[in-house]
C-alpha cells in the first residue's frame, strides 16, 4: 500500500474510531472529528513533537483541542499515538470514571493538555502557553543549548472564533509576535443553530491578519499535503499562525454531511454505516484499527522518543555549562519554592496613616520577586491602582521575551485564560491584577482554572464600597460570594499590612489551586501583633484576633478585610459597656473550611451563640457562622457615588449599628 493510500487509510480509521465512540455512547459529537480528521493526523504523525511514555516531558508540543466538544478526536489521536489509553477507554467516551470524558479534562486523560469544552478558552489558554514557552526560552536557553524549543498547535472552530476571548487573546498574541503558536481552524461553515451564514459572515483570514497573524488558506481541509506544507511555513513564520482548512463537518454522513444535525448527536447505526460504505471502511467491527495502520502511527511517537533521548542528553550538557540555572529551571518545573519566602518581606512598621492592603500586596510582591524568578504576571491595563509591577522587571515584548511583566491591556476575560496557560505550561506562577469588580469578566477562566487545580494568583483591588465616588458600576457587592461560590478557589481578604503578607505566602504554597486575593482602595490600620494575635492565623481562615473585656466572651464579632476595623472598634465600644467580646479576624471561608473540627469549634465555641458578622457585601453564607441567634450586618443591594466614609454610613456600615447587632443578637441567644 502506498504512503498515500495509509494516509487515507489513517484519517479514515480516526473518524469511524471518534464516530464509534460517539455512536456507543449514545451521546456526543461526530461531526467535528469526522471532518478534522485530516488536519489532525498530519499535525500529529508530521509534526507535534511527543513522548507517550513521558506525556509531561518539558520540551514537548503542545497540542490544545479548543473546539473541546470533539474530545473523541483527541482520543482517538491519543490511543493511535501510543499513549496510555487502551482501546476500551474509548469504547467507554462520556461513561463515569472513563479517562475519555464528553471534554477534555486535564489530569484525567494522559497526553490532554488543557480542560476545553467552553469555547474560545483552550484559543486563549494557549496563548498563554506560548508566552511561557517564549519567556522561558529568553531566560534559559543559551547558544547551542536550546532546552525550550517547542510550538503551540492547536484546532480551533468557528464557534472558538466568535467567541470574545477568542478575540481578546489573538489581539494580544498578534501583538507580542507569538511566533510559537499554530492554530488549525477547522473552517466548516456549520454551528449548532445552522450555516454559519446566520451569524458569522465576517473574513475571519482578513481578521487574523489585522491582529497581526500569519494566515493560510488551505482550500481542502482532507488535502494532507497542502496541510503539512501550510504547518512548514507556519513553523518558520515569526508571527502567530492561522491555518484556514475548508472542511466539512460529519465528513462522508450520507444525509448529515455539512449540516448542523452532524454537530452533537449519534450519527445513528444506519447513518454511520453508510458513512463507512461510501468511504471504504467496514461496517464491522466496530472500533476496528488495522495492524497497518497502528503500525504507520508509530513512527510519529518513534521521533518523538528520539527527540526527548537527544533533550536529555541536551540537558545533561546544559547542567554541566550551567549549573545554577539548571537547578533553577528543574525547581521552577518542579513547581517548588526556594526556602526562606517569609523571611524576606520586612515586617511592617507602625504609621498611624495606615496602609492600603493592596500597597501592602505591591510591597510583598516586591520583596518576594528576586527569590522567585518564575513569578510573571501583570495587570489589565490597571498597573498603578493594582500595584501589580515588579521593579527592574521589565516587560514581556517582543524584543523582550526575558521581561516578566506582562501589559494584558483591557482584557480581563483574556488575561484570566492566559494566566492558565501559562500555569498549565509549567515553569511559571501567574499572577494578575484587575479591579474586584471585574473579577465577573474572569469568572470562566478562573472556574477554569479551580477545576483544572491550577496555581494562579488574582490580585483584585478596590474591594468594595470603599471604592467611594467611583459609584455602584465600580463597587463590588455579590462578589465576595460570587467568588466564595467557586470550588477549589481560595478566597483572601485580608484585614491589614500583615495579613496580606501571609496571603501572599499562602497563595504562593498553594500549587493545587488558584488563589484570589480582595484588596482594599482604602488605608487600613497597621495592627499591633503584640496587642492583637499574629497574623499567621490568615493562614487557618479565621482566628481569634483577641478576646476584649472581662471574663469569657459572651458575643462573637467576626469580619473580613476592611471591616475588622470596624468590629475593633464596635467592641472596644461593648467592653465599656461591661460585654466581653471575641474579635475574629475571617479573611477566607476555604481555609476556615479545611481545618479541623476542634479548632473552628475553638474559634466559634457553640456555647457562645451570640453572633455578628460584618461584611461590606451581601449578606449570603454568613449564616452558617453567626447560627440562628445572630446577626449579619453587610449589603444586599447595590452601592452609591459619594466619599467612602460617608457611603459606608448611608449604607449602615457602621460601628454604632455592629454595637446594635451585637446587643440584639446578646438579647436573642438568652
Amino acid at each position: 500500500m502506498t504512503n498515500q493510500a495509509l494516509d487515507e487509510k489513517s484519517i479514515n480509521c480516526i473518524r469511524f474510531l471518534s464516530a464509534d465512540a460517539v455512536q456507543q455512547a449514545k451521546s456526543g459529537h461526530p461531526g467535528m472529528p469526522m471532518g478534522a480528521a485530516a488536519m489532525a493526523y498530519t499535525l500529529w504523525s508530521r509534526h507535534l513533537k511527543f513522548d507517550p511514555a513521558d506525556p509531561r516531558w518539558p520540551d514537548r508540543d503542545r497540542f490544545v483541542l479548543s473546539a473541546g466538544h470533539g474530545s473523541a478526536l483527541l482520543y482517538s489521536m491519543l490511543h493511535l499515538s501510543g499513549y496510555d489509553l487502551p482501546l476500551d477507554e474509548i469504547k467507554r467516551v462520556r461513561q463515569l470514571g472513563s479517562k475519555t470524558p464528553g471534554h477534555p479534562e486535564f489530569g484525567e486523560t494522559p497526553g490532554v493538555e488543557t480542560t476545553t469544552g467552553p469555547l474560545g478558552a483552550g484559543f486563549a489558554m494557549g496563548v498563554g502557553m506560548a508566552v511561557a514557552a517564549e519567556h522561558l526560552a529568553a531566560m534559559y536557553n543559551k547558544p547551542d543549548l536550546p532546552i525550550v524549543g517547542h510550538f503551540i498547535f492547536g484546532i480551533v472552530s468557528d464557534g472558538d472564533l466568535m467567541e470574545g476571548v477568542a478575540s481578546e487573546a489573538a489581539s494580544f498574541a498578534g501583538h507580542q509576535k507569538l511566533g510559537r503558536l499554530i492554530y488549525l481552524y477547522d473552517d466548516n461553515h456549520i454551528t449548532i443553530d445552522g450555516s454559519t451564514d446566520l451569524s458569522f459572515t465576517e473574513d475571519r483570514v482578513k481578521r487574523f491578519e489585522a491582529y497581526g497573524w500569519h494566515t493560510v488558506v488551505v482550500p481542502d481541509g482532507n488535502d494532507v499535503e497542502a496541510i503539512d506544507r501550510a504547518i512548514q511555513a507556519a513553523k518558520k513564520d515569526p508571527r502567530p499562525s492561522l491555518i484556514a482548512c475548508r472542511t466539512h463537518i460529519g465528513f462522508g454522513l450520507p444525509n448529515k454531511q455539512d449540516k448542523s444535525s452532524a454537530h452533537g448527536e449519534p450519527p445513528g447505526d444506519e447513518e454511520l454505516n453508510g458513512a463507512k460504505q461510501k468511504l471504504g471502511w467496514p461496517t464491522e467491527p466496530r472500533f476496528l484499527v488495522p495492524d497497518d495502520v497502528r503500525a504507520h502511527m508509530r513512527p510519529a511517537a518513534e521521533r518523538g522518543q528520539k527527540a526527548h533521548a537527544a533533550w536529555k542528553q541536551l540537558m545533561e550538557r546544559y547542567t554541566k555549562a550551567n549549573a545554577d540555572l539548571a537547578a533553577q529551571f528543574t525547581r521552577t518545573l518542579a513547581g517548588k519554592l526556594p526556602d526562606g519566602l517569609a523571611a524576606m518581606i520586612p515586617a511592617p512598621a507602625a504609621d498611624p496613616k495606615g496602609m492600603a492592603t493592596r500597597a501592602a500586596s505591591g510591597k510583598a510582591l516586591n520583596a518576594l520577586a528576586p527569590a522567585l524568578p518564575e513569578l510573571m504576571g501583570g495587570s489589565a491595563d490597571l498597573t498603578p491602582s493594582n500595584q501589580t509591577a515588579i521593579k527592574d522587571a521589565g516587560d514581556f515584548m517582543p524584543e523582550a521575551r526575558a521581561g516578566r511583566y506582562l501589559r494584558f491591556g483591557v482584557r480581563e476575560h483574556a488575561m484570566g485564560a492566559l494566566l492558565n496557560g501559562i500555569a498549565l505550561h509549567g515553569g511559571l506562577i501567574p499572577y494578575g491584577g484587575t479591579f474586584m469588580v471585574f473579577a465577573d469578566y474572569m469568572r470562566p477562566p478562573i472556574r477554569l482554572a479551580a477545576l483544572m487545580g491550577q496555581r494562579v494568583i488574582y490580585i483584585f483591588t478596590h474591594d468594595s464600597i470603599g471604592v467611594g465616588e467611583d459609584g455602584p458600576t465600580h463597587q463590588p457587592i455579590e462578589h465576595l460570594a460570587s467568588l466564595r461560590a467557586i470550588p477549589n478557589l481560595v478566597v483572601l481578604r485580608p484585614a491589614d499590612v500583615s495579613e496580606t503578607n501571609q496571603a501572599w505566602l499562602v497563595a504562593l504554597e498553594r500549587t493545587k489551586g488558584p488563589t484570589a486575593m480582595a484588596l482594599t482602595r482604602q488605608a487600613l490600620p497597621i495592627y499591633d501583633r503584640a496587642k492583637y494575635a499574629p497574623a499567621e492565623g490568615l493562614r487557618r481562615g479565621a482566628y481569634v484576633m483577641a478576646d476584649l473585656g472581662k471574663g469569657k466572651p459572651s458575643v462573637i464579632l467576626m469580619a473580613s478585610g476592611s471591616e475588622v476595623e470596624m468590629i475593633i472598634a464596635a467592641a472596644e465600644k461593648l467592653v465599656e459597656q461591661g460585654t466581653s467580646v471575641r474579635v475574629v479576624s475571617f479573611p477566607s471561608w476555604e481555609l476556615f473550611e479545611a481545618q479541623p473540627e476542634s479548632y473552628r469549634k475553638e474559634v466559634l465555641p457553640a456555647g457562645i451563640r451570640a453572633r455578628v458578622a460584618v461584611e461590606a457585601g451581601v449578606t449570603m453564607g454568613w449564616d452558617r457562622y453567626v447560627g440562628e441567634k445572630g446577626l449579619v450586618v453587610g449589603i444586599n443591594r447595590f452601592g452609591a457615588s459619594a466619599p467612602y466614609k460617608e457611603v459606608y454610613k448611608y449604607l449602615g456600615l457602621t460601628v454604632d449599628n455592629v454595637v446594635a447587632a451585637a446587643q440584639k443578637s446578646l438579647a436573642a441567644a438568652k
